[in-house]
């Protein structure tokens, strides 16, 4: 394998391995894992044994070696090679339809074939916007030599991790046997008993819930041991953003308002934030945020952009707002939505994937680079920013203030230690370096004209890049990521009062339930995609929603509904909760598998263990089943978010900084939630001033509900106490309740505010 370039930003917690599938020619396929920032392709051969592919056993022969890089040519006019891949719908497989390698699809189709001609699997494992999944095409799967060999030694299977994670999930856990090859597959019963013992989550003779008090002062006390008091974040580098960290403090912060931890959970949280959004890891021109800091200082980032972190990051910028005030939070806030309305958004509603890190730099360019689309160097900013400034100091240009407020310099501010090799070598990464007063006073401005300023110097280097080749676009939709952005479209219109994103989030939803849902199988689908025609399209056989597409969509639905009060969307959550259990929940050992029971082409069911870029489900089921069982009298829901407690119990209690989100859960289900019932007319002034109040505190144990005196409605019918709950004097009348049971009345906006806080 060459190795003319070791990429610059790869991360040093999460080393890759290479399955050499042959020594001459070192096929080789990375290991890692989307929580710790790798583009994780995986690989591996499989054997079929008598019952395929059940009885699959996989053998890795693993080395360490540094990590390869190269430029991605342009694509060759007409094709050499054509395989199978070329009649599926994911972006990623596509890209390999014209591979030499014969690759198959996931599916009976190539196991048989492994099966009758008595050959290994080869699986690989990867997804569009992947930067290592283009390296491993450009630098083995491109090749005839190579293809050749794979083809008569191997049935070579691709798979979409992003369409089917659980299949990335099973061969990533057993990608950690580090055996001779020989002796796995002796002991292939062995090895799947150890892994299924070492990956089961179930409850060991303990039945109740951990005490939510000291599951999190150890999560605040390990999260605050790792914090970077200078630039925020839980790591040195590289730096990513950690929406279940910020969550978990922000509700710690609710907890302990007026102690020092909860003063400085809330200071680590708002820093953080704060320093993200000034980084440049925040896309300054193009809005949105990429997907990690390759430094300590937010500053040269991995430039893929994901679907899920604008939509956790929506949520965690309004919840910032909520609770400071602070306007600088609400800018972040649209300024994400504005990117993912305008780059990742269909003309059907539902939500793209994904934008890759590479692309050309110039219309004629051959290969791709990382970042290109995004960098800037010091000339082409003088040159886009001549004009002298009116008031500033003598000889001002737009370009001087705009390069000094964000640390622009004439040689490139890409410290060489992170570009070795020079592909960021005289090129800027923008990162504002000053704050608007010191930048203002620098020049001799004011705070406001500056402002101005920067905004339109900004609009202009937003045209100029608009020039350049745009890198390529996942048009692949996501039930679960979906779910995720919805709800970062309705929790930020609730919180910035903008009826825009709540009804974007209801197009979305609308979306889902169109082309992400089967109505009469009562399911979600996991995935659909963007047609040749712009239409949207399904795969030929519909790969069936994981749990995961399940949690975040009842999530997203049950944040919709507290943002539009439309019942339908909780009715609608409430069935997938019901289908969640029925297809999910496991009634031996507690807590949700990630997967449906019947998948003969897996080896395990797991139940994921750990938050990372996003929340594991079972730590969202949780909250999903309390506020479940809020909303419909169902108390069966508080039972089973008892027993996923339980089941995840040692592992909370021993580490609880892996699950900071189900360390949240804990801390919710120990105080209960409150359901807020505001009696009145949606569309009467003072109903509203009441939701608006509601919404504008943040309090992590709440549920909202309007009880509108309709009797027929949907609420009514799941929660007959609605109908022994009057309004006032005739006025919009709020009640707090908990297990059902309600508080006096109150009419005064003053009065409920005060009643909010934890």
């Amino acid at each position: 394998m060459s190795s003319q370039r070791i990429r610059r930003s790869s991360p040093t917690d999460a080393a890759p391995v290479f399955t050499a599938v042959e020594s001459a020619t070192k096929v080789c396929l990375w290991g890692g894992s989307r929580g710790n920032g790798l583009h994780p392709t995986m690989g591996g051969v499989c054997q079929t044994g008598e019952q395929p592919p059940l009885s699959l056993q996989c053998t890795f022969l693993m080395e360490t070696a540094p990590m390869a890089t190269v430029g991605t040519p342009g694509p060759p006019s007409i094709p050499r090679h054509t395989n199978r891949l070329i009649n599926e719908k994911s972006p990623y497989l596509l890209q390999h339809a014209h591979n030499p390698v014969d690759w198959y699809p996931w599916g009976q189709e190539a196991f048989d074939k492994a099966k009758t001609e008595n050959k290994l699997i080869f699986l690989s494992v990867g997804y569009s916007t992947c930067h290592w999944c283009h390296v491993m095409e450009e630098e083995s799967f491109k090749s005839k030599e190579i293809g050749e060999i794979m083809n008569e030694h191997f049935v070579c299977i691709k798979v979409d991790r992003e369409e089917r994670p659980d299949v990335d999930k099973v061969y990533m856990t057993f990608v950690q046997w580090k055996e001779n090859k020989d002796a796995l597959l002796e002991s292939s019963q062995r090895i799947l008993e150890a892994l299924q013992h070492t990956s089961e989550i179930r409850v060991q003779g303990q039945e109740s819930p951990p005490p939510a008090k000291e599951v999190m002062d150890t999560c605040f006390q390990q999260l605050s041991r790792s914090y970077d008091e200078d630039y925020g974040g839980f790591s040195k580098s590289p730096k990513f953003p950690t929406p279940v960290n910020l969550n978990f403090l922000f509700t710690y912060w609710a907890l302990h308002r007026t102690t020092p931890e909860g003063a400085r959970a809330l200071q680590m949280a708002l820093h953080t934030l704060k320093m993200m959004a000034h980084g440049g890891i925040h896309d300054h021109i193009g809005q949105g945020f990429h997907r990690y800091s390759t430094d300590q200082h937010w500053h040269v980032p991995h430039f893929e952009k994901m679907l899920y972190d604008q939509g956790q990051l929506a949520v965690m910028y309004s919840k910032a707002f909520q609770i400071s005030g602070d306007e600088f939070f609400a800018d972040v806030v649209r300024d994400i939505l504005l990117y993912v309305s305008r780059d990742l958004s269909d003309q059907e509603g539902g939500f793209y994937s994904a934008e890759d890190a590479d692309s050309y730099p110039t219309t004629t360019s051959k290969e791709k680079q990382e970042g290109a689309f995004c960098v800037w160097a010091a000339e082409e900013l003088r040159a886009l920013l001549p004009d002298p400034v009116k008031g500033a100091t003598e000889g001002t240009t737009l370009g001087d203030v705009f390069m000094h407020h964000y640390g622009v310099e004439e040689s490139g501010n890409v410290d060489p230690m992170k570009d070795p090799h020079q592909e960021l070598k005289g090129k800027n990464v923008l990162i504002a370096r000053c704050s608007p007063e010191l930048t203002a006073a620098r020049f001799g401005l004011e705070p406001v004209q500056l402002s101005a300023l920067l905004q339109e110097c900004r609009q202009r280097l937003s045209s100029a890049r608009a020039q350049r080749p745009r890198p390529h676009l996942d048009t692949k939709m996501l039930a679960a990521w979906n779910g995720l952005m919805i709800s970062g479209f309705a929790q930020a219109g609730a919180a910035l009062s903008e009826k825009g994103y709540v009804s974007r989030a209801a197009q979305a939803a609308a979306f889902l339930r169109t082309h992400l849902f089967d109505p009469n199988s009562g399911r979600l689908l996991r995935s659909c995609y963007r047609g040749k025609d712009n239409s949207v399209e399904q795969s030929a056989v519909p790969i069936q929603g994981f749990l995961e597409d399940y949690v975040f969509v009842i999530q997203a639905l049950f944040d919709l509904y507290e943002a539009s009060l439309e019942q339908g969307w909780l009715e609608w959550a409430l069935h997938l909760q019901h289908m969640q259990d029925k297809l999910f929940w496991d009634a031996k050992g507690f807590a949700y598998f990630s997967t449906e029971a019947g998948d003969p082409s897996l080896l395990l069911r797991l139940k994921d263990d750990q938050d990372g870029a996003e929340p594991t489900p079972n730590s969202i089921s949780v909250t999903n089943l309390l506020r479940a069982a809020c909303y419909s009298g169902h108390m069966d829901w508080v039972e089973k978010a008892r027993k996923i407690l339980a089941a995840f119990s040692e592992r909370l209690q021993k580490i609880p900084i892996t699950l900071p989100e189900m360390v949240r859960a804990t801390a919710v289900f120990h105080h209960t939630l409150k359901q807020v019932v505001v009696c009145g007319d949606p569309q009467g002034e003072d109903t509203k001033e009441m939701l608006h109040c509601v919404r504008s505190v943040f309090s992590p144990n709440k549920v909202l509900m309007v009880a509108d005196g309709d009797s027929t409605g949907f609420l009514y019918r799941q929660l007959p106490f609605l109908a022994s709950l009057e309004r006032k004097d005739g006025k919009a009348t709020a009640y707090i309740c908990s297990n059902f049971t309600c508080s006096l009345p109150v009419t005064s906006v003053q009065e409920l505010r005060g009643m909010l806080s934890p």
